[in-house]
C-alpha cells in the first residue's frame, strides 16, 4: 500500500511556483549570511581566553615567578594586549572596508552563485587558519595579522551578493519587512558563533575558529548547488521595482506632483508599494541586458552619499559592540569568558527585534531616513545609561542589552537591507537592475570604514576609562542622525504635501 503523499510535499505543491523559488532564495542567502557572521564572533569570545587574569589561576605552575601573565597566549601576554586585539580587529575591518569597494563591482560582472560559494569556501579556508595557530603552536604577530587581512578580503563577497539575489526576488512591497526579518542572520549568526566559540573557548580556542570555518565551507558548497540568482533562470516572474501609476497612499490620485515634495511611498527613495499588475500573464520579450553601473554612476543615486556617511557611524557603534562587548562584561561585571559570550548574544537578540520592527514602521510610514533617525536619537540616551545603571543586576544588564542592540543594529539593519535594495533598484536608473551590487557595496564599503573605526578607537580609548569608549559611541551616533537630515527633511515634506492634497480632496 502506498503512503499519502508527505504533508510537507502537499504544502510545497499548493505553494505557487514563484513563491516556492522566492523562498528557496530567501533561506539560502540567509543560512550564508548567518555562516558569514557566525564565523567573524569567535575572535571577540577569543580575546579574554588569549589574555585572561592569570593570577585567578594561582602561581606559574612551573615557576615561582607570581607573574599575571603566564597563562596569556603569546604574543598577546604583553602590557599593551588591547593595542594588539586592536590591531587584529582593525586587520580584518580595514582589509574589509577596502575590498568591500571592489567587491560590488566584480559581483556586478561575475555570477552571483560562483562569486558567493567561491568566497565562502575560502573564507572557511582562513578563519580554520586562525585556530590552527593554537595547535601548531604558533606566537608571532604577523601570522594572525596576514589570516584577518585575507579572511577580511574574502569575506567582502558575502553581503552585495545576498543583498543582490534578494532584490532580484522582491519587489518594493513590503521589502522592509521582508528584509528586516531577514536581516536577523546577522545577530543569528553572532549568537550561533558566540555559543559555538565559547563550548571550546576555556579548553582548546582553536577549535572555536575551526568549526565555524567549516560550517561556513559547508554552506557554501551548499549556495553553488541551489542558489538560483535571477527569476528568469528558471521562468518566474520577476518582481515589479516601481508602481505603474502615480497612486497615492490613501487612495488619492494625483495628476501633479510638487518636484520638492514627495509622499510617504515616494520618499527620496521611492518608496513606492509593489504594482499588483500581475506580469506573469504578460509575454516575455527578450531585451539587451543593460550594462553595470559605474562607480560614479552610483554615487549620483539620490541617498546614497548620505545614508552611506550614516552607516558609517551607525557601523561604527555596532562593530565597537561586537568586538569588545564581552571584554567589557568580563572587566566590568567580571563574568568569566563563557558567562560574558552567552550573556553578549542578548545584544544580538535586540538586534533581530529592532531590524523587523525598524523594517515594519518604514514600510507603513515610507520614511526609511526618519525611521532610522528617530531610532539613532534614542539609542543615544540608551548607551549612557546602560554604561552607568547596565551592570547593576542580571536583569537590569538583559533588559538594558535586548533595548540597546535594537535601538543600534535597527537602523544599521534598515539601511544595508531595504535602503540598498531600494537605491539600487531606483526610479533613476530606468529599470537598469545591474546597480544592486555596486550601490550595496559602496554602502556597506563606507560603513565598514567606521566598522573597522569604532574597535580600533575602543583599543586606544579604553585604557583611559569605560567611560570614555561609551561617549565616543554616543557622539558617533549623533552624527549619524545628524548626516540623515536633509533625507529627513525631504520625506517630513513629502508628509506634509500629501496630507494638504488629501485634505484638498475631501474638501472638494
Amino acid at each position: 500500500m502506498r503512503a499519502a503523499l508527505a504533508p510537507g510535499v502537499r504544502l510545497l505543491r499548493a505553494l505557487p511556483r514563484d513563491s516556492r523559488y522566492r523562498g528557496l532564495t530567501l533561506v539560502l542567502t540567509f543560512l550564508c549570511y548567518t555562516s558569514y557572521h557566525l564565523s567573524r564572533k569567535p575572535i571577540s569570545i577569543v580575546k579574554s581566553q588569549l589574555h585572561p587574569n592569570c593570577s585567578a589561576f594561582g602561581p606559574h605552575p612551573r615557576n615561582v615567578s607570581n607573574s599575571s601573565t603566564w597563562c596569556s597566549w603569546a604574543p598577546f601576554d604583553r602590557d599593551n594586549y588591547k593595542e594588539l586585539f586592536g590591531a587584529l580587529d582593525n586587520a580584518f575591518l580595514v582589509a574589509y572596508a577596502i575590498g568591500m569597494f571592489i567587491s560590488g563591482i566584480f559581483g556586478e560582472r561575475l555570477p552571483l552563485r560562483y562569486y558567493l560559494s567561491g568566497g565562502m569556501v575560502l573564507s572557511g579556508l582562513f578563519t580554520s587558519l586562525f585556530g590552527l595557530g593554537y595547535f601548531w603552536d604558533i606566537h608571532v604577530l604577523w601570522y594572525f595579522i596576514v589570516v584577518q587581512v585575507c579572511n577580511g578580503l574574502v569575506q567582502t563577497t558575502g553581503w552585495p551578493a545576498v543583498v543582490a539575489c534578494v532584490g532580484n526576488w522582491f519587489g518594493k512591497g513590503k521589502r522592509g519587512l521582508i528584509m528586516g526579518i531577514w536581516n536577523s542572520h546577522t545577530s543569528v549568526g553572532n549568537i550561533l558563533g558566540s555559543l559555538i566559540a565559547g563550548v571550546w573557548v576555556s579548553s582548546a580556542w582553536g577549535l572555536s575558529f575551526i568549526v565555524p570555518g567549516i560550517i561556513i565551507a559547508t554552506v557554501g558548497i551548499i549556495c553553488f548547488f541551489f542558489l538560483v540568482e535571477y527569476p528568469e533562470d528558471v521562468d518566474c516572474s520577476p518582481p515589479l521595482h516601481h508602481m505603474a501609476s502615480d497612486e497615492d497612499p490613501g487612495g488619492v490620485t494625483t495628476s501633479e506632483k510638487d518636484p520638492e515634495a514627495v509622499t510617504p511611498n515616494e520618499g527620496p527613495l521611492s518608496l513606492s508599494g509593489q504594482s499588483s499588475v500581475d506580469r506573469s500573464n504578460s509575454p516575455k520579450e527578450p531585451a539587451e541586458e543593460p550594462a553595470a553601473i559605474s562607480f560614479l554612476g552610483a554615487l549620483r543615486i539620490p541617498g546614497v552619499v548620505e545614508f552611506s556617511l550614516c552607516l558609517l557611524f551607525a557601523k561604527l557603534v555596532s562593530y565597537t559592540f561586537l568586538y569588545w562587548l564581552p571584554l567589557y562584561i568580563v572587566n566590568v561585571a567580571h563574568f568569566g569568558a563563557k558567562e560574558a559570550g552567552d550573556l553578549s548574544t542578548l545584544f544580538d537578540v535586540g538586534g533581530i527585534l529592532g531590524g523587523i520592527f525598524a523594517g515594519l514602521v518604514s514600510d507603513y510610514t515610507g520614511g526609511r531616513a526618519t525611521t532610522c533617525c528617530v531610532m539613532l536619537v534614542v539609542a543615544a540616551p540608551m548607551l549612557f545609561l546602560y554604561n552607568h545603571v547596565g551592570q547593576n543586576g542580571i536583569g537590569t544588564s538583559i533588559a538594558m542589552l535586548v533595548i540597546c542592540g535594537a535601538l543600534v543594529n535597527g537602523p544599521y539593519a534598515l539601511i544595508t537591507t531595504a535602503v540598498s535594495a531600494d537605491l539600487g533598484t531606483h526610479e533613476s536608473l530606468k529599470g537598469n537592475a545591474k546597480a544592486l551590487s555596486t550601490v550595496t557595496a559602496i554602502i556597506d564599503g563606507t560603513g565598514s570604514i567606521g566598522a573597522a573605526l569604532g574597535p580600533l578607537l575602543a583599543g586606544l580609548i579604553s585604557p583611559t576609562g569605560w567611560n570614555n569608549v561609551f561617549y565616543m559611541l554616543i557622539a558617533a551616533d549623533v552624527l549619524a542622525c545628524l548626516l540623515l537630515a536633509r533625507v529627513v527633511v525631504k520625506e517630513v515634506r513629502g508628509w506634509c504635501g500629501y496630507m494638504a492634497r488629501k485634505r484638498g480632496f475631501k474638501e472638494f
